[in-house]
C-alpha cells in the first residue's frame, strides 16, 4: 500500500459493501481512488507464501483495503482468516478498473514471497489493460521459471484468484481469448513457449 493511502485520514475512506460476495461487511476503500482521473496499477512477478499462492495485479489491490474500520474491525483478519481469501482477492477488484496494468517481470520470487524467496531473472515486462489476461500470463511465466506447488497446480484459469475475476467479469474468461503480442523476436519466442502453459 502506499504511504500516503495508509496514512489517510478516516474521512479518506468509504465504506463499499460487497453483496453477494465473501467479504462479510465489505471493505474500506480510499477515496483518492474512486476520485481518480485514471489508475495505473504497477506490480512485479511473484509468488506469494500465505493464502493468496502469487501476488500480481489483481492481489496488488489488497494494498488498497483500509486496515481498521472506525470500530477497529479488522478487515486484513478477516481476509487472511478466511478459506475463501482468493475468491476475497478478486472481488476487492469490482471497486475499480485500472486503466492501465503493468507488471514487472524483469525479477521475480518463483517461491516464498512477497518480500523474500527464491529468485528468477526473466528479464519481461507485462502489460496489458485486462487484469485477469495479466495475472493470467504472469501465473503462465511463473510456471515456466518453475514455481511452488500451488501456483502449478491445476489450469491456469482455474486458480482461485483468476477463475473468481473471470467469473465476475473483470476480463477474460478463458486463455483462448488473450491476445499475446511482443515486440521483438526474443518475445515472439518467448510467447511461443508461454502459450501451450496458458492454454494447458
Amino acid at each position: 500500500m502506499s504511504p500516503w493511502i495508509a496514512a489517510s485520514p478516516a474521512g479518506e475512506w468509504i465504506p463499499r459493501p460487497l453483496p453477494g460476495r465473501h467479504w462479510r461487511r465489505g471493505v474500506l476503500f480510499p477515496r483518492l481512488l474512486e476520485e481518480a482521473d485514471a489508475i495505473v496499477s504497477t506490480c512485479c512477478l511473484k509468488t506469494h507464501r500465505f493464502g493468496g499462492h502469487f501476488t500480481l495485479s489483481l492481489k496488488n489491490s489488497v494494498g488498497a483495503v483500509g486496515k481498521h474500520g472506525p470500530d477497529g474491525y479488522n478487515y486484513m483478519s478477516e481476509l487472511h482468516g478466511s478459506p475463501a481469501q482468493r475468491q476475497m482477492i478478486a472481488e476487492i477488484n469490482l471497486l475499480y478498473r485500472p486503466a492501465l496494468v503493468l507488471l514487472d517481470g524483469l525479477e521475480a520470487f518463483v517461491d516464498g514471497g512477497p518480500e523474500s524467496g527464491g529468485k528468477a531473472a526473466p528479464g519481461v515486462m507485462i502489460g496489458g489493460l485486462d487484469r485477469v489476461a495479466v495475472d493470467a500470463v504472469g501465473v503462465a511465466m511463473l510456471r515456466l521459471l518453475g514455481t511452488t506447488r500451488a501456483v502449478s497446480a491445476g489450469r491456469v484459469f482455474e486458480q482461485a484468484q483468476i477463475a473468481r475475476a473471470a467469473e465476475l467479469g473483470l476480463g477474460v474468461g478463458r486463455p483462448e481469448l488473450i491476445d499475446l503480442v511482443a515486440d521483438d523476436r526474443a518475445g515472439q519466442d518467448l510467447l511461443a513457449r508461454i502459450r501451450p502453459v496458458l492454454t494447458a
